[in-house]
């Protein structure tokens, strides 16, 4: 098995909380029995985007022998996502949707907050 980076979740910090489910659009993780859990290590490309929402700090990235990337898996998720009612996230600045515009995932002080694109120099700026 080749190594590479990804998604490491450490249960003892995790609360639950779900955050970092709808970040991740590959789709690799799922709240399991309270607990957020890399579903399919093949899913997971190691991004890290769901790091930045997380509220206690419990994800994290390692680099460790895990299966390859699997485009096909993502691909296949994705399409039983599409039949899910999914509810898209909005911006804590402005309220547009991911729909509407790209969200990206800030943290400040402790607290993961959703913010568009367009609300970014709010943010930088004051």
């Amino acid at each position: 098995m080749p190594k590479r980076t990804i998604v490491k979740i450490d249960e003892k910090l995790c609360n639950g909380c779900g955050v970092c489910i709808n970040p991740c659009a590959e789709g690799a993780l799922e709240l399991v029995n309270g607990k957020a859990r890399v579903i399919k290590e093949e899913m997971c490309d190691g991004a890290g985007v769901c790091l930045g929402v997380c509220p206690t700090g419990a994800l994290s990235l390692e680099v460790r022998e895990a299966s390859e990337f699997s485009e096909e898996e993502v691909k296949q998720k994705a399409k039983e996502r599409d039949n899910m009612n999914y509810i898209p996230q909005t911006c804590n600045w402005c309220g547009i949707t991911e729909k509407d515009a790209y969200l990206l995932a800030v943290k400040k002080q402790g607290k993961a907050l959703w913010i568009c694109s367009k609300c970014i120099p709010k943010i930088i700026h004051g």
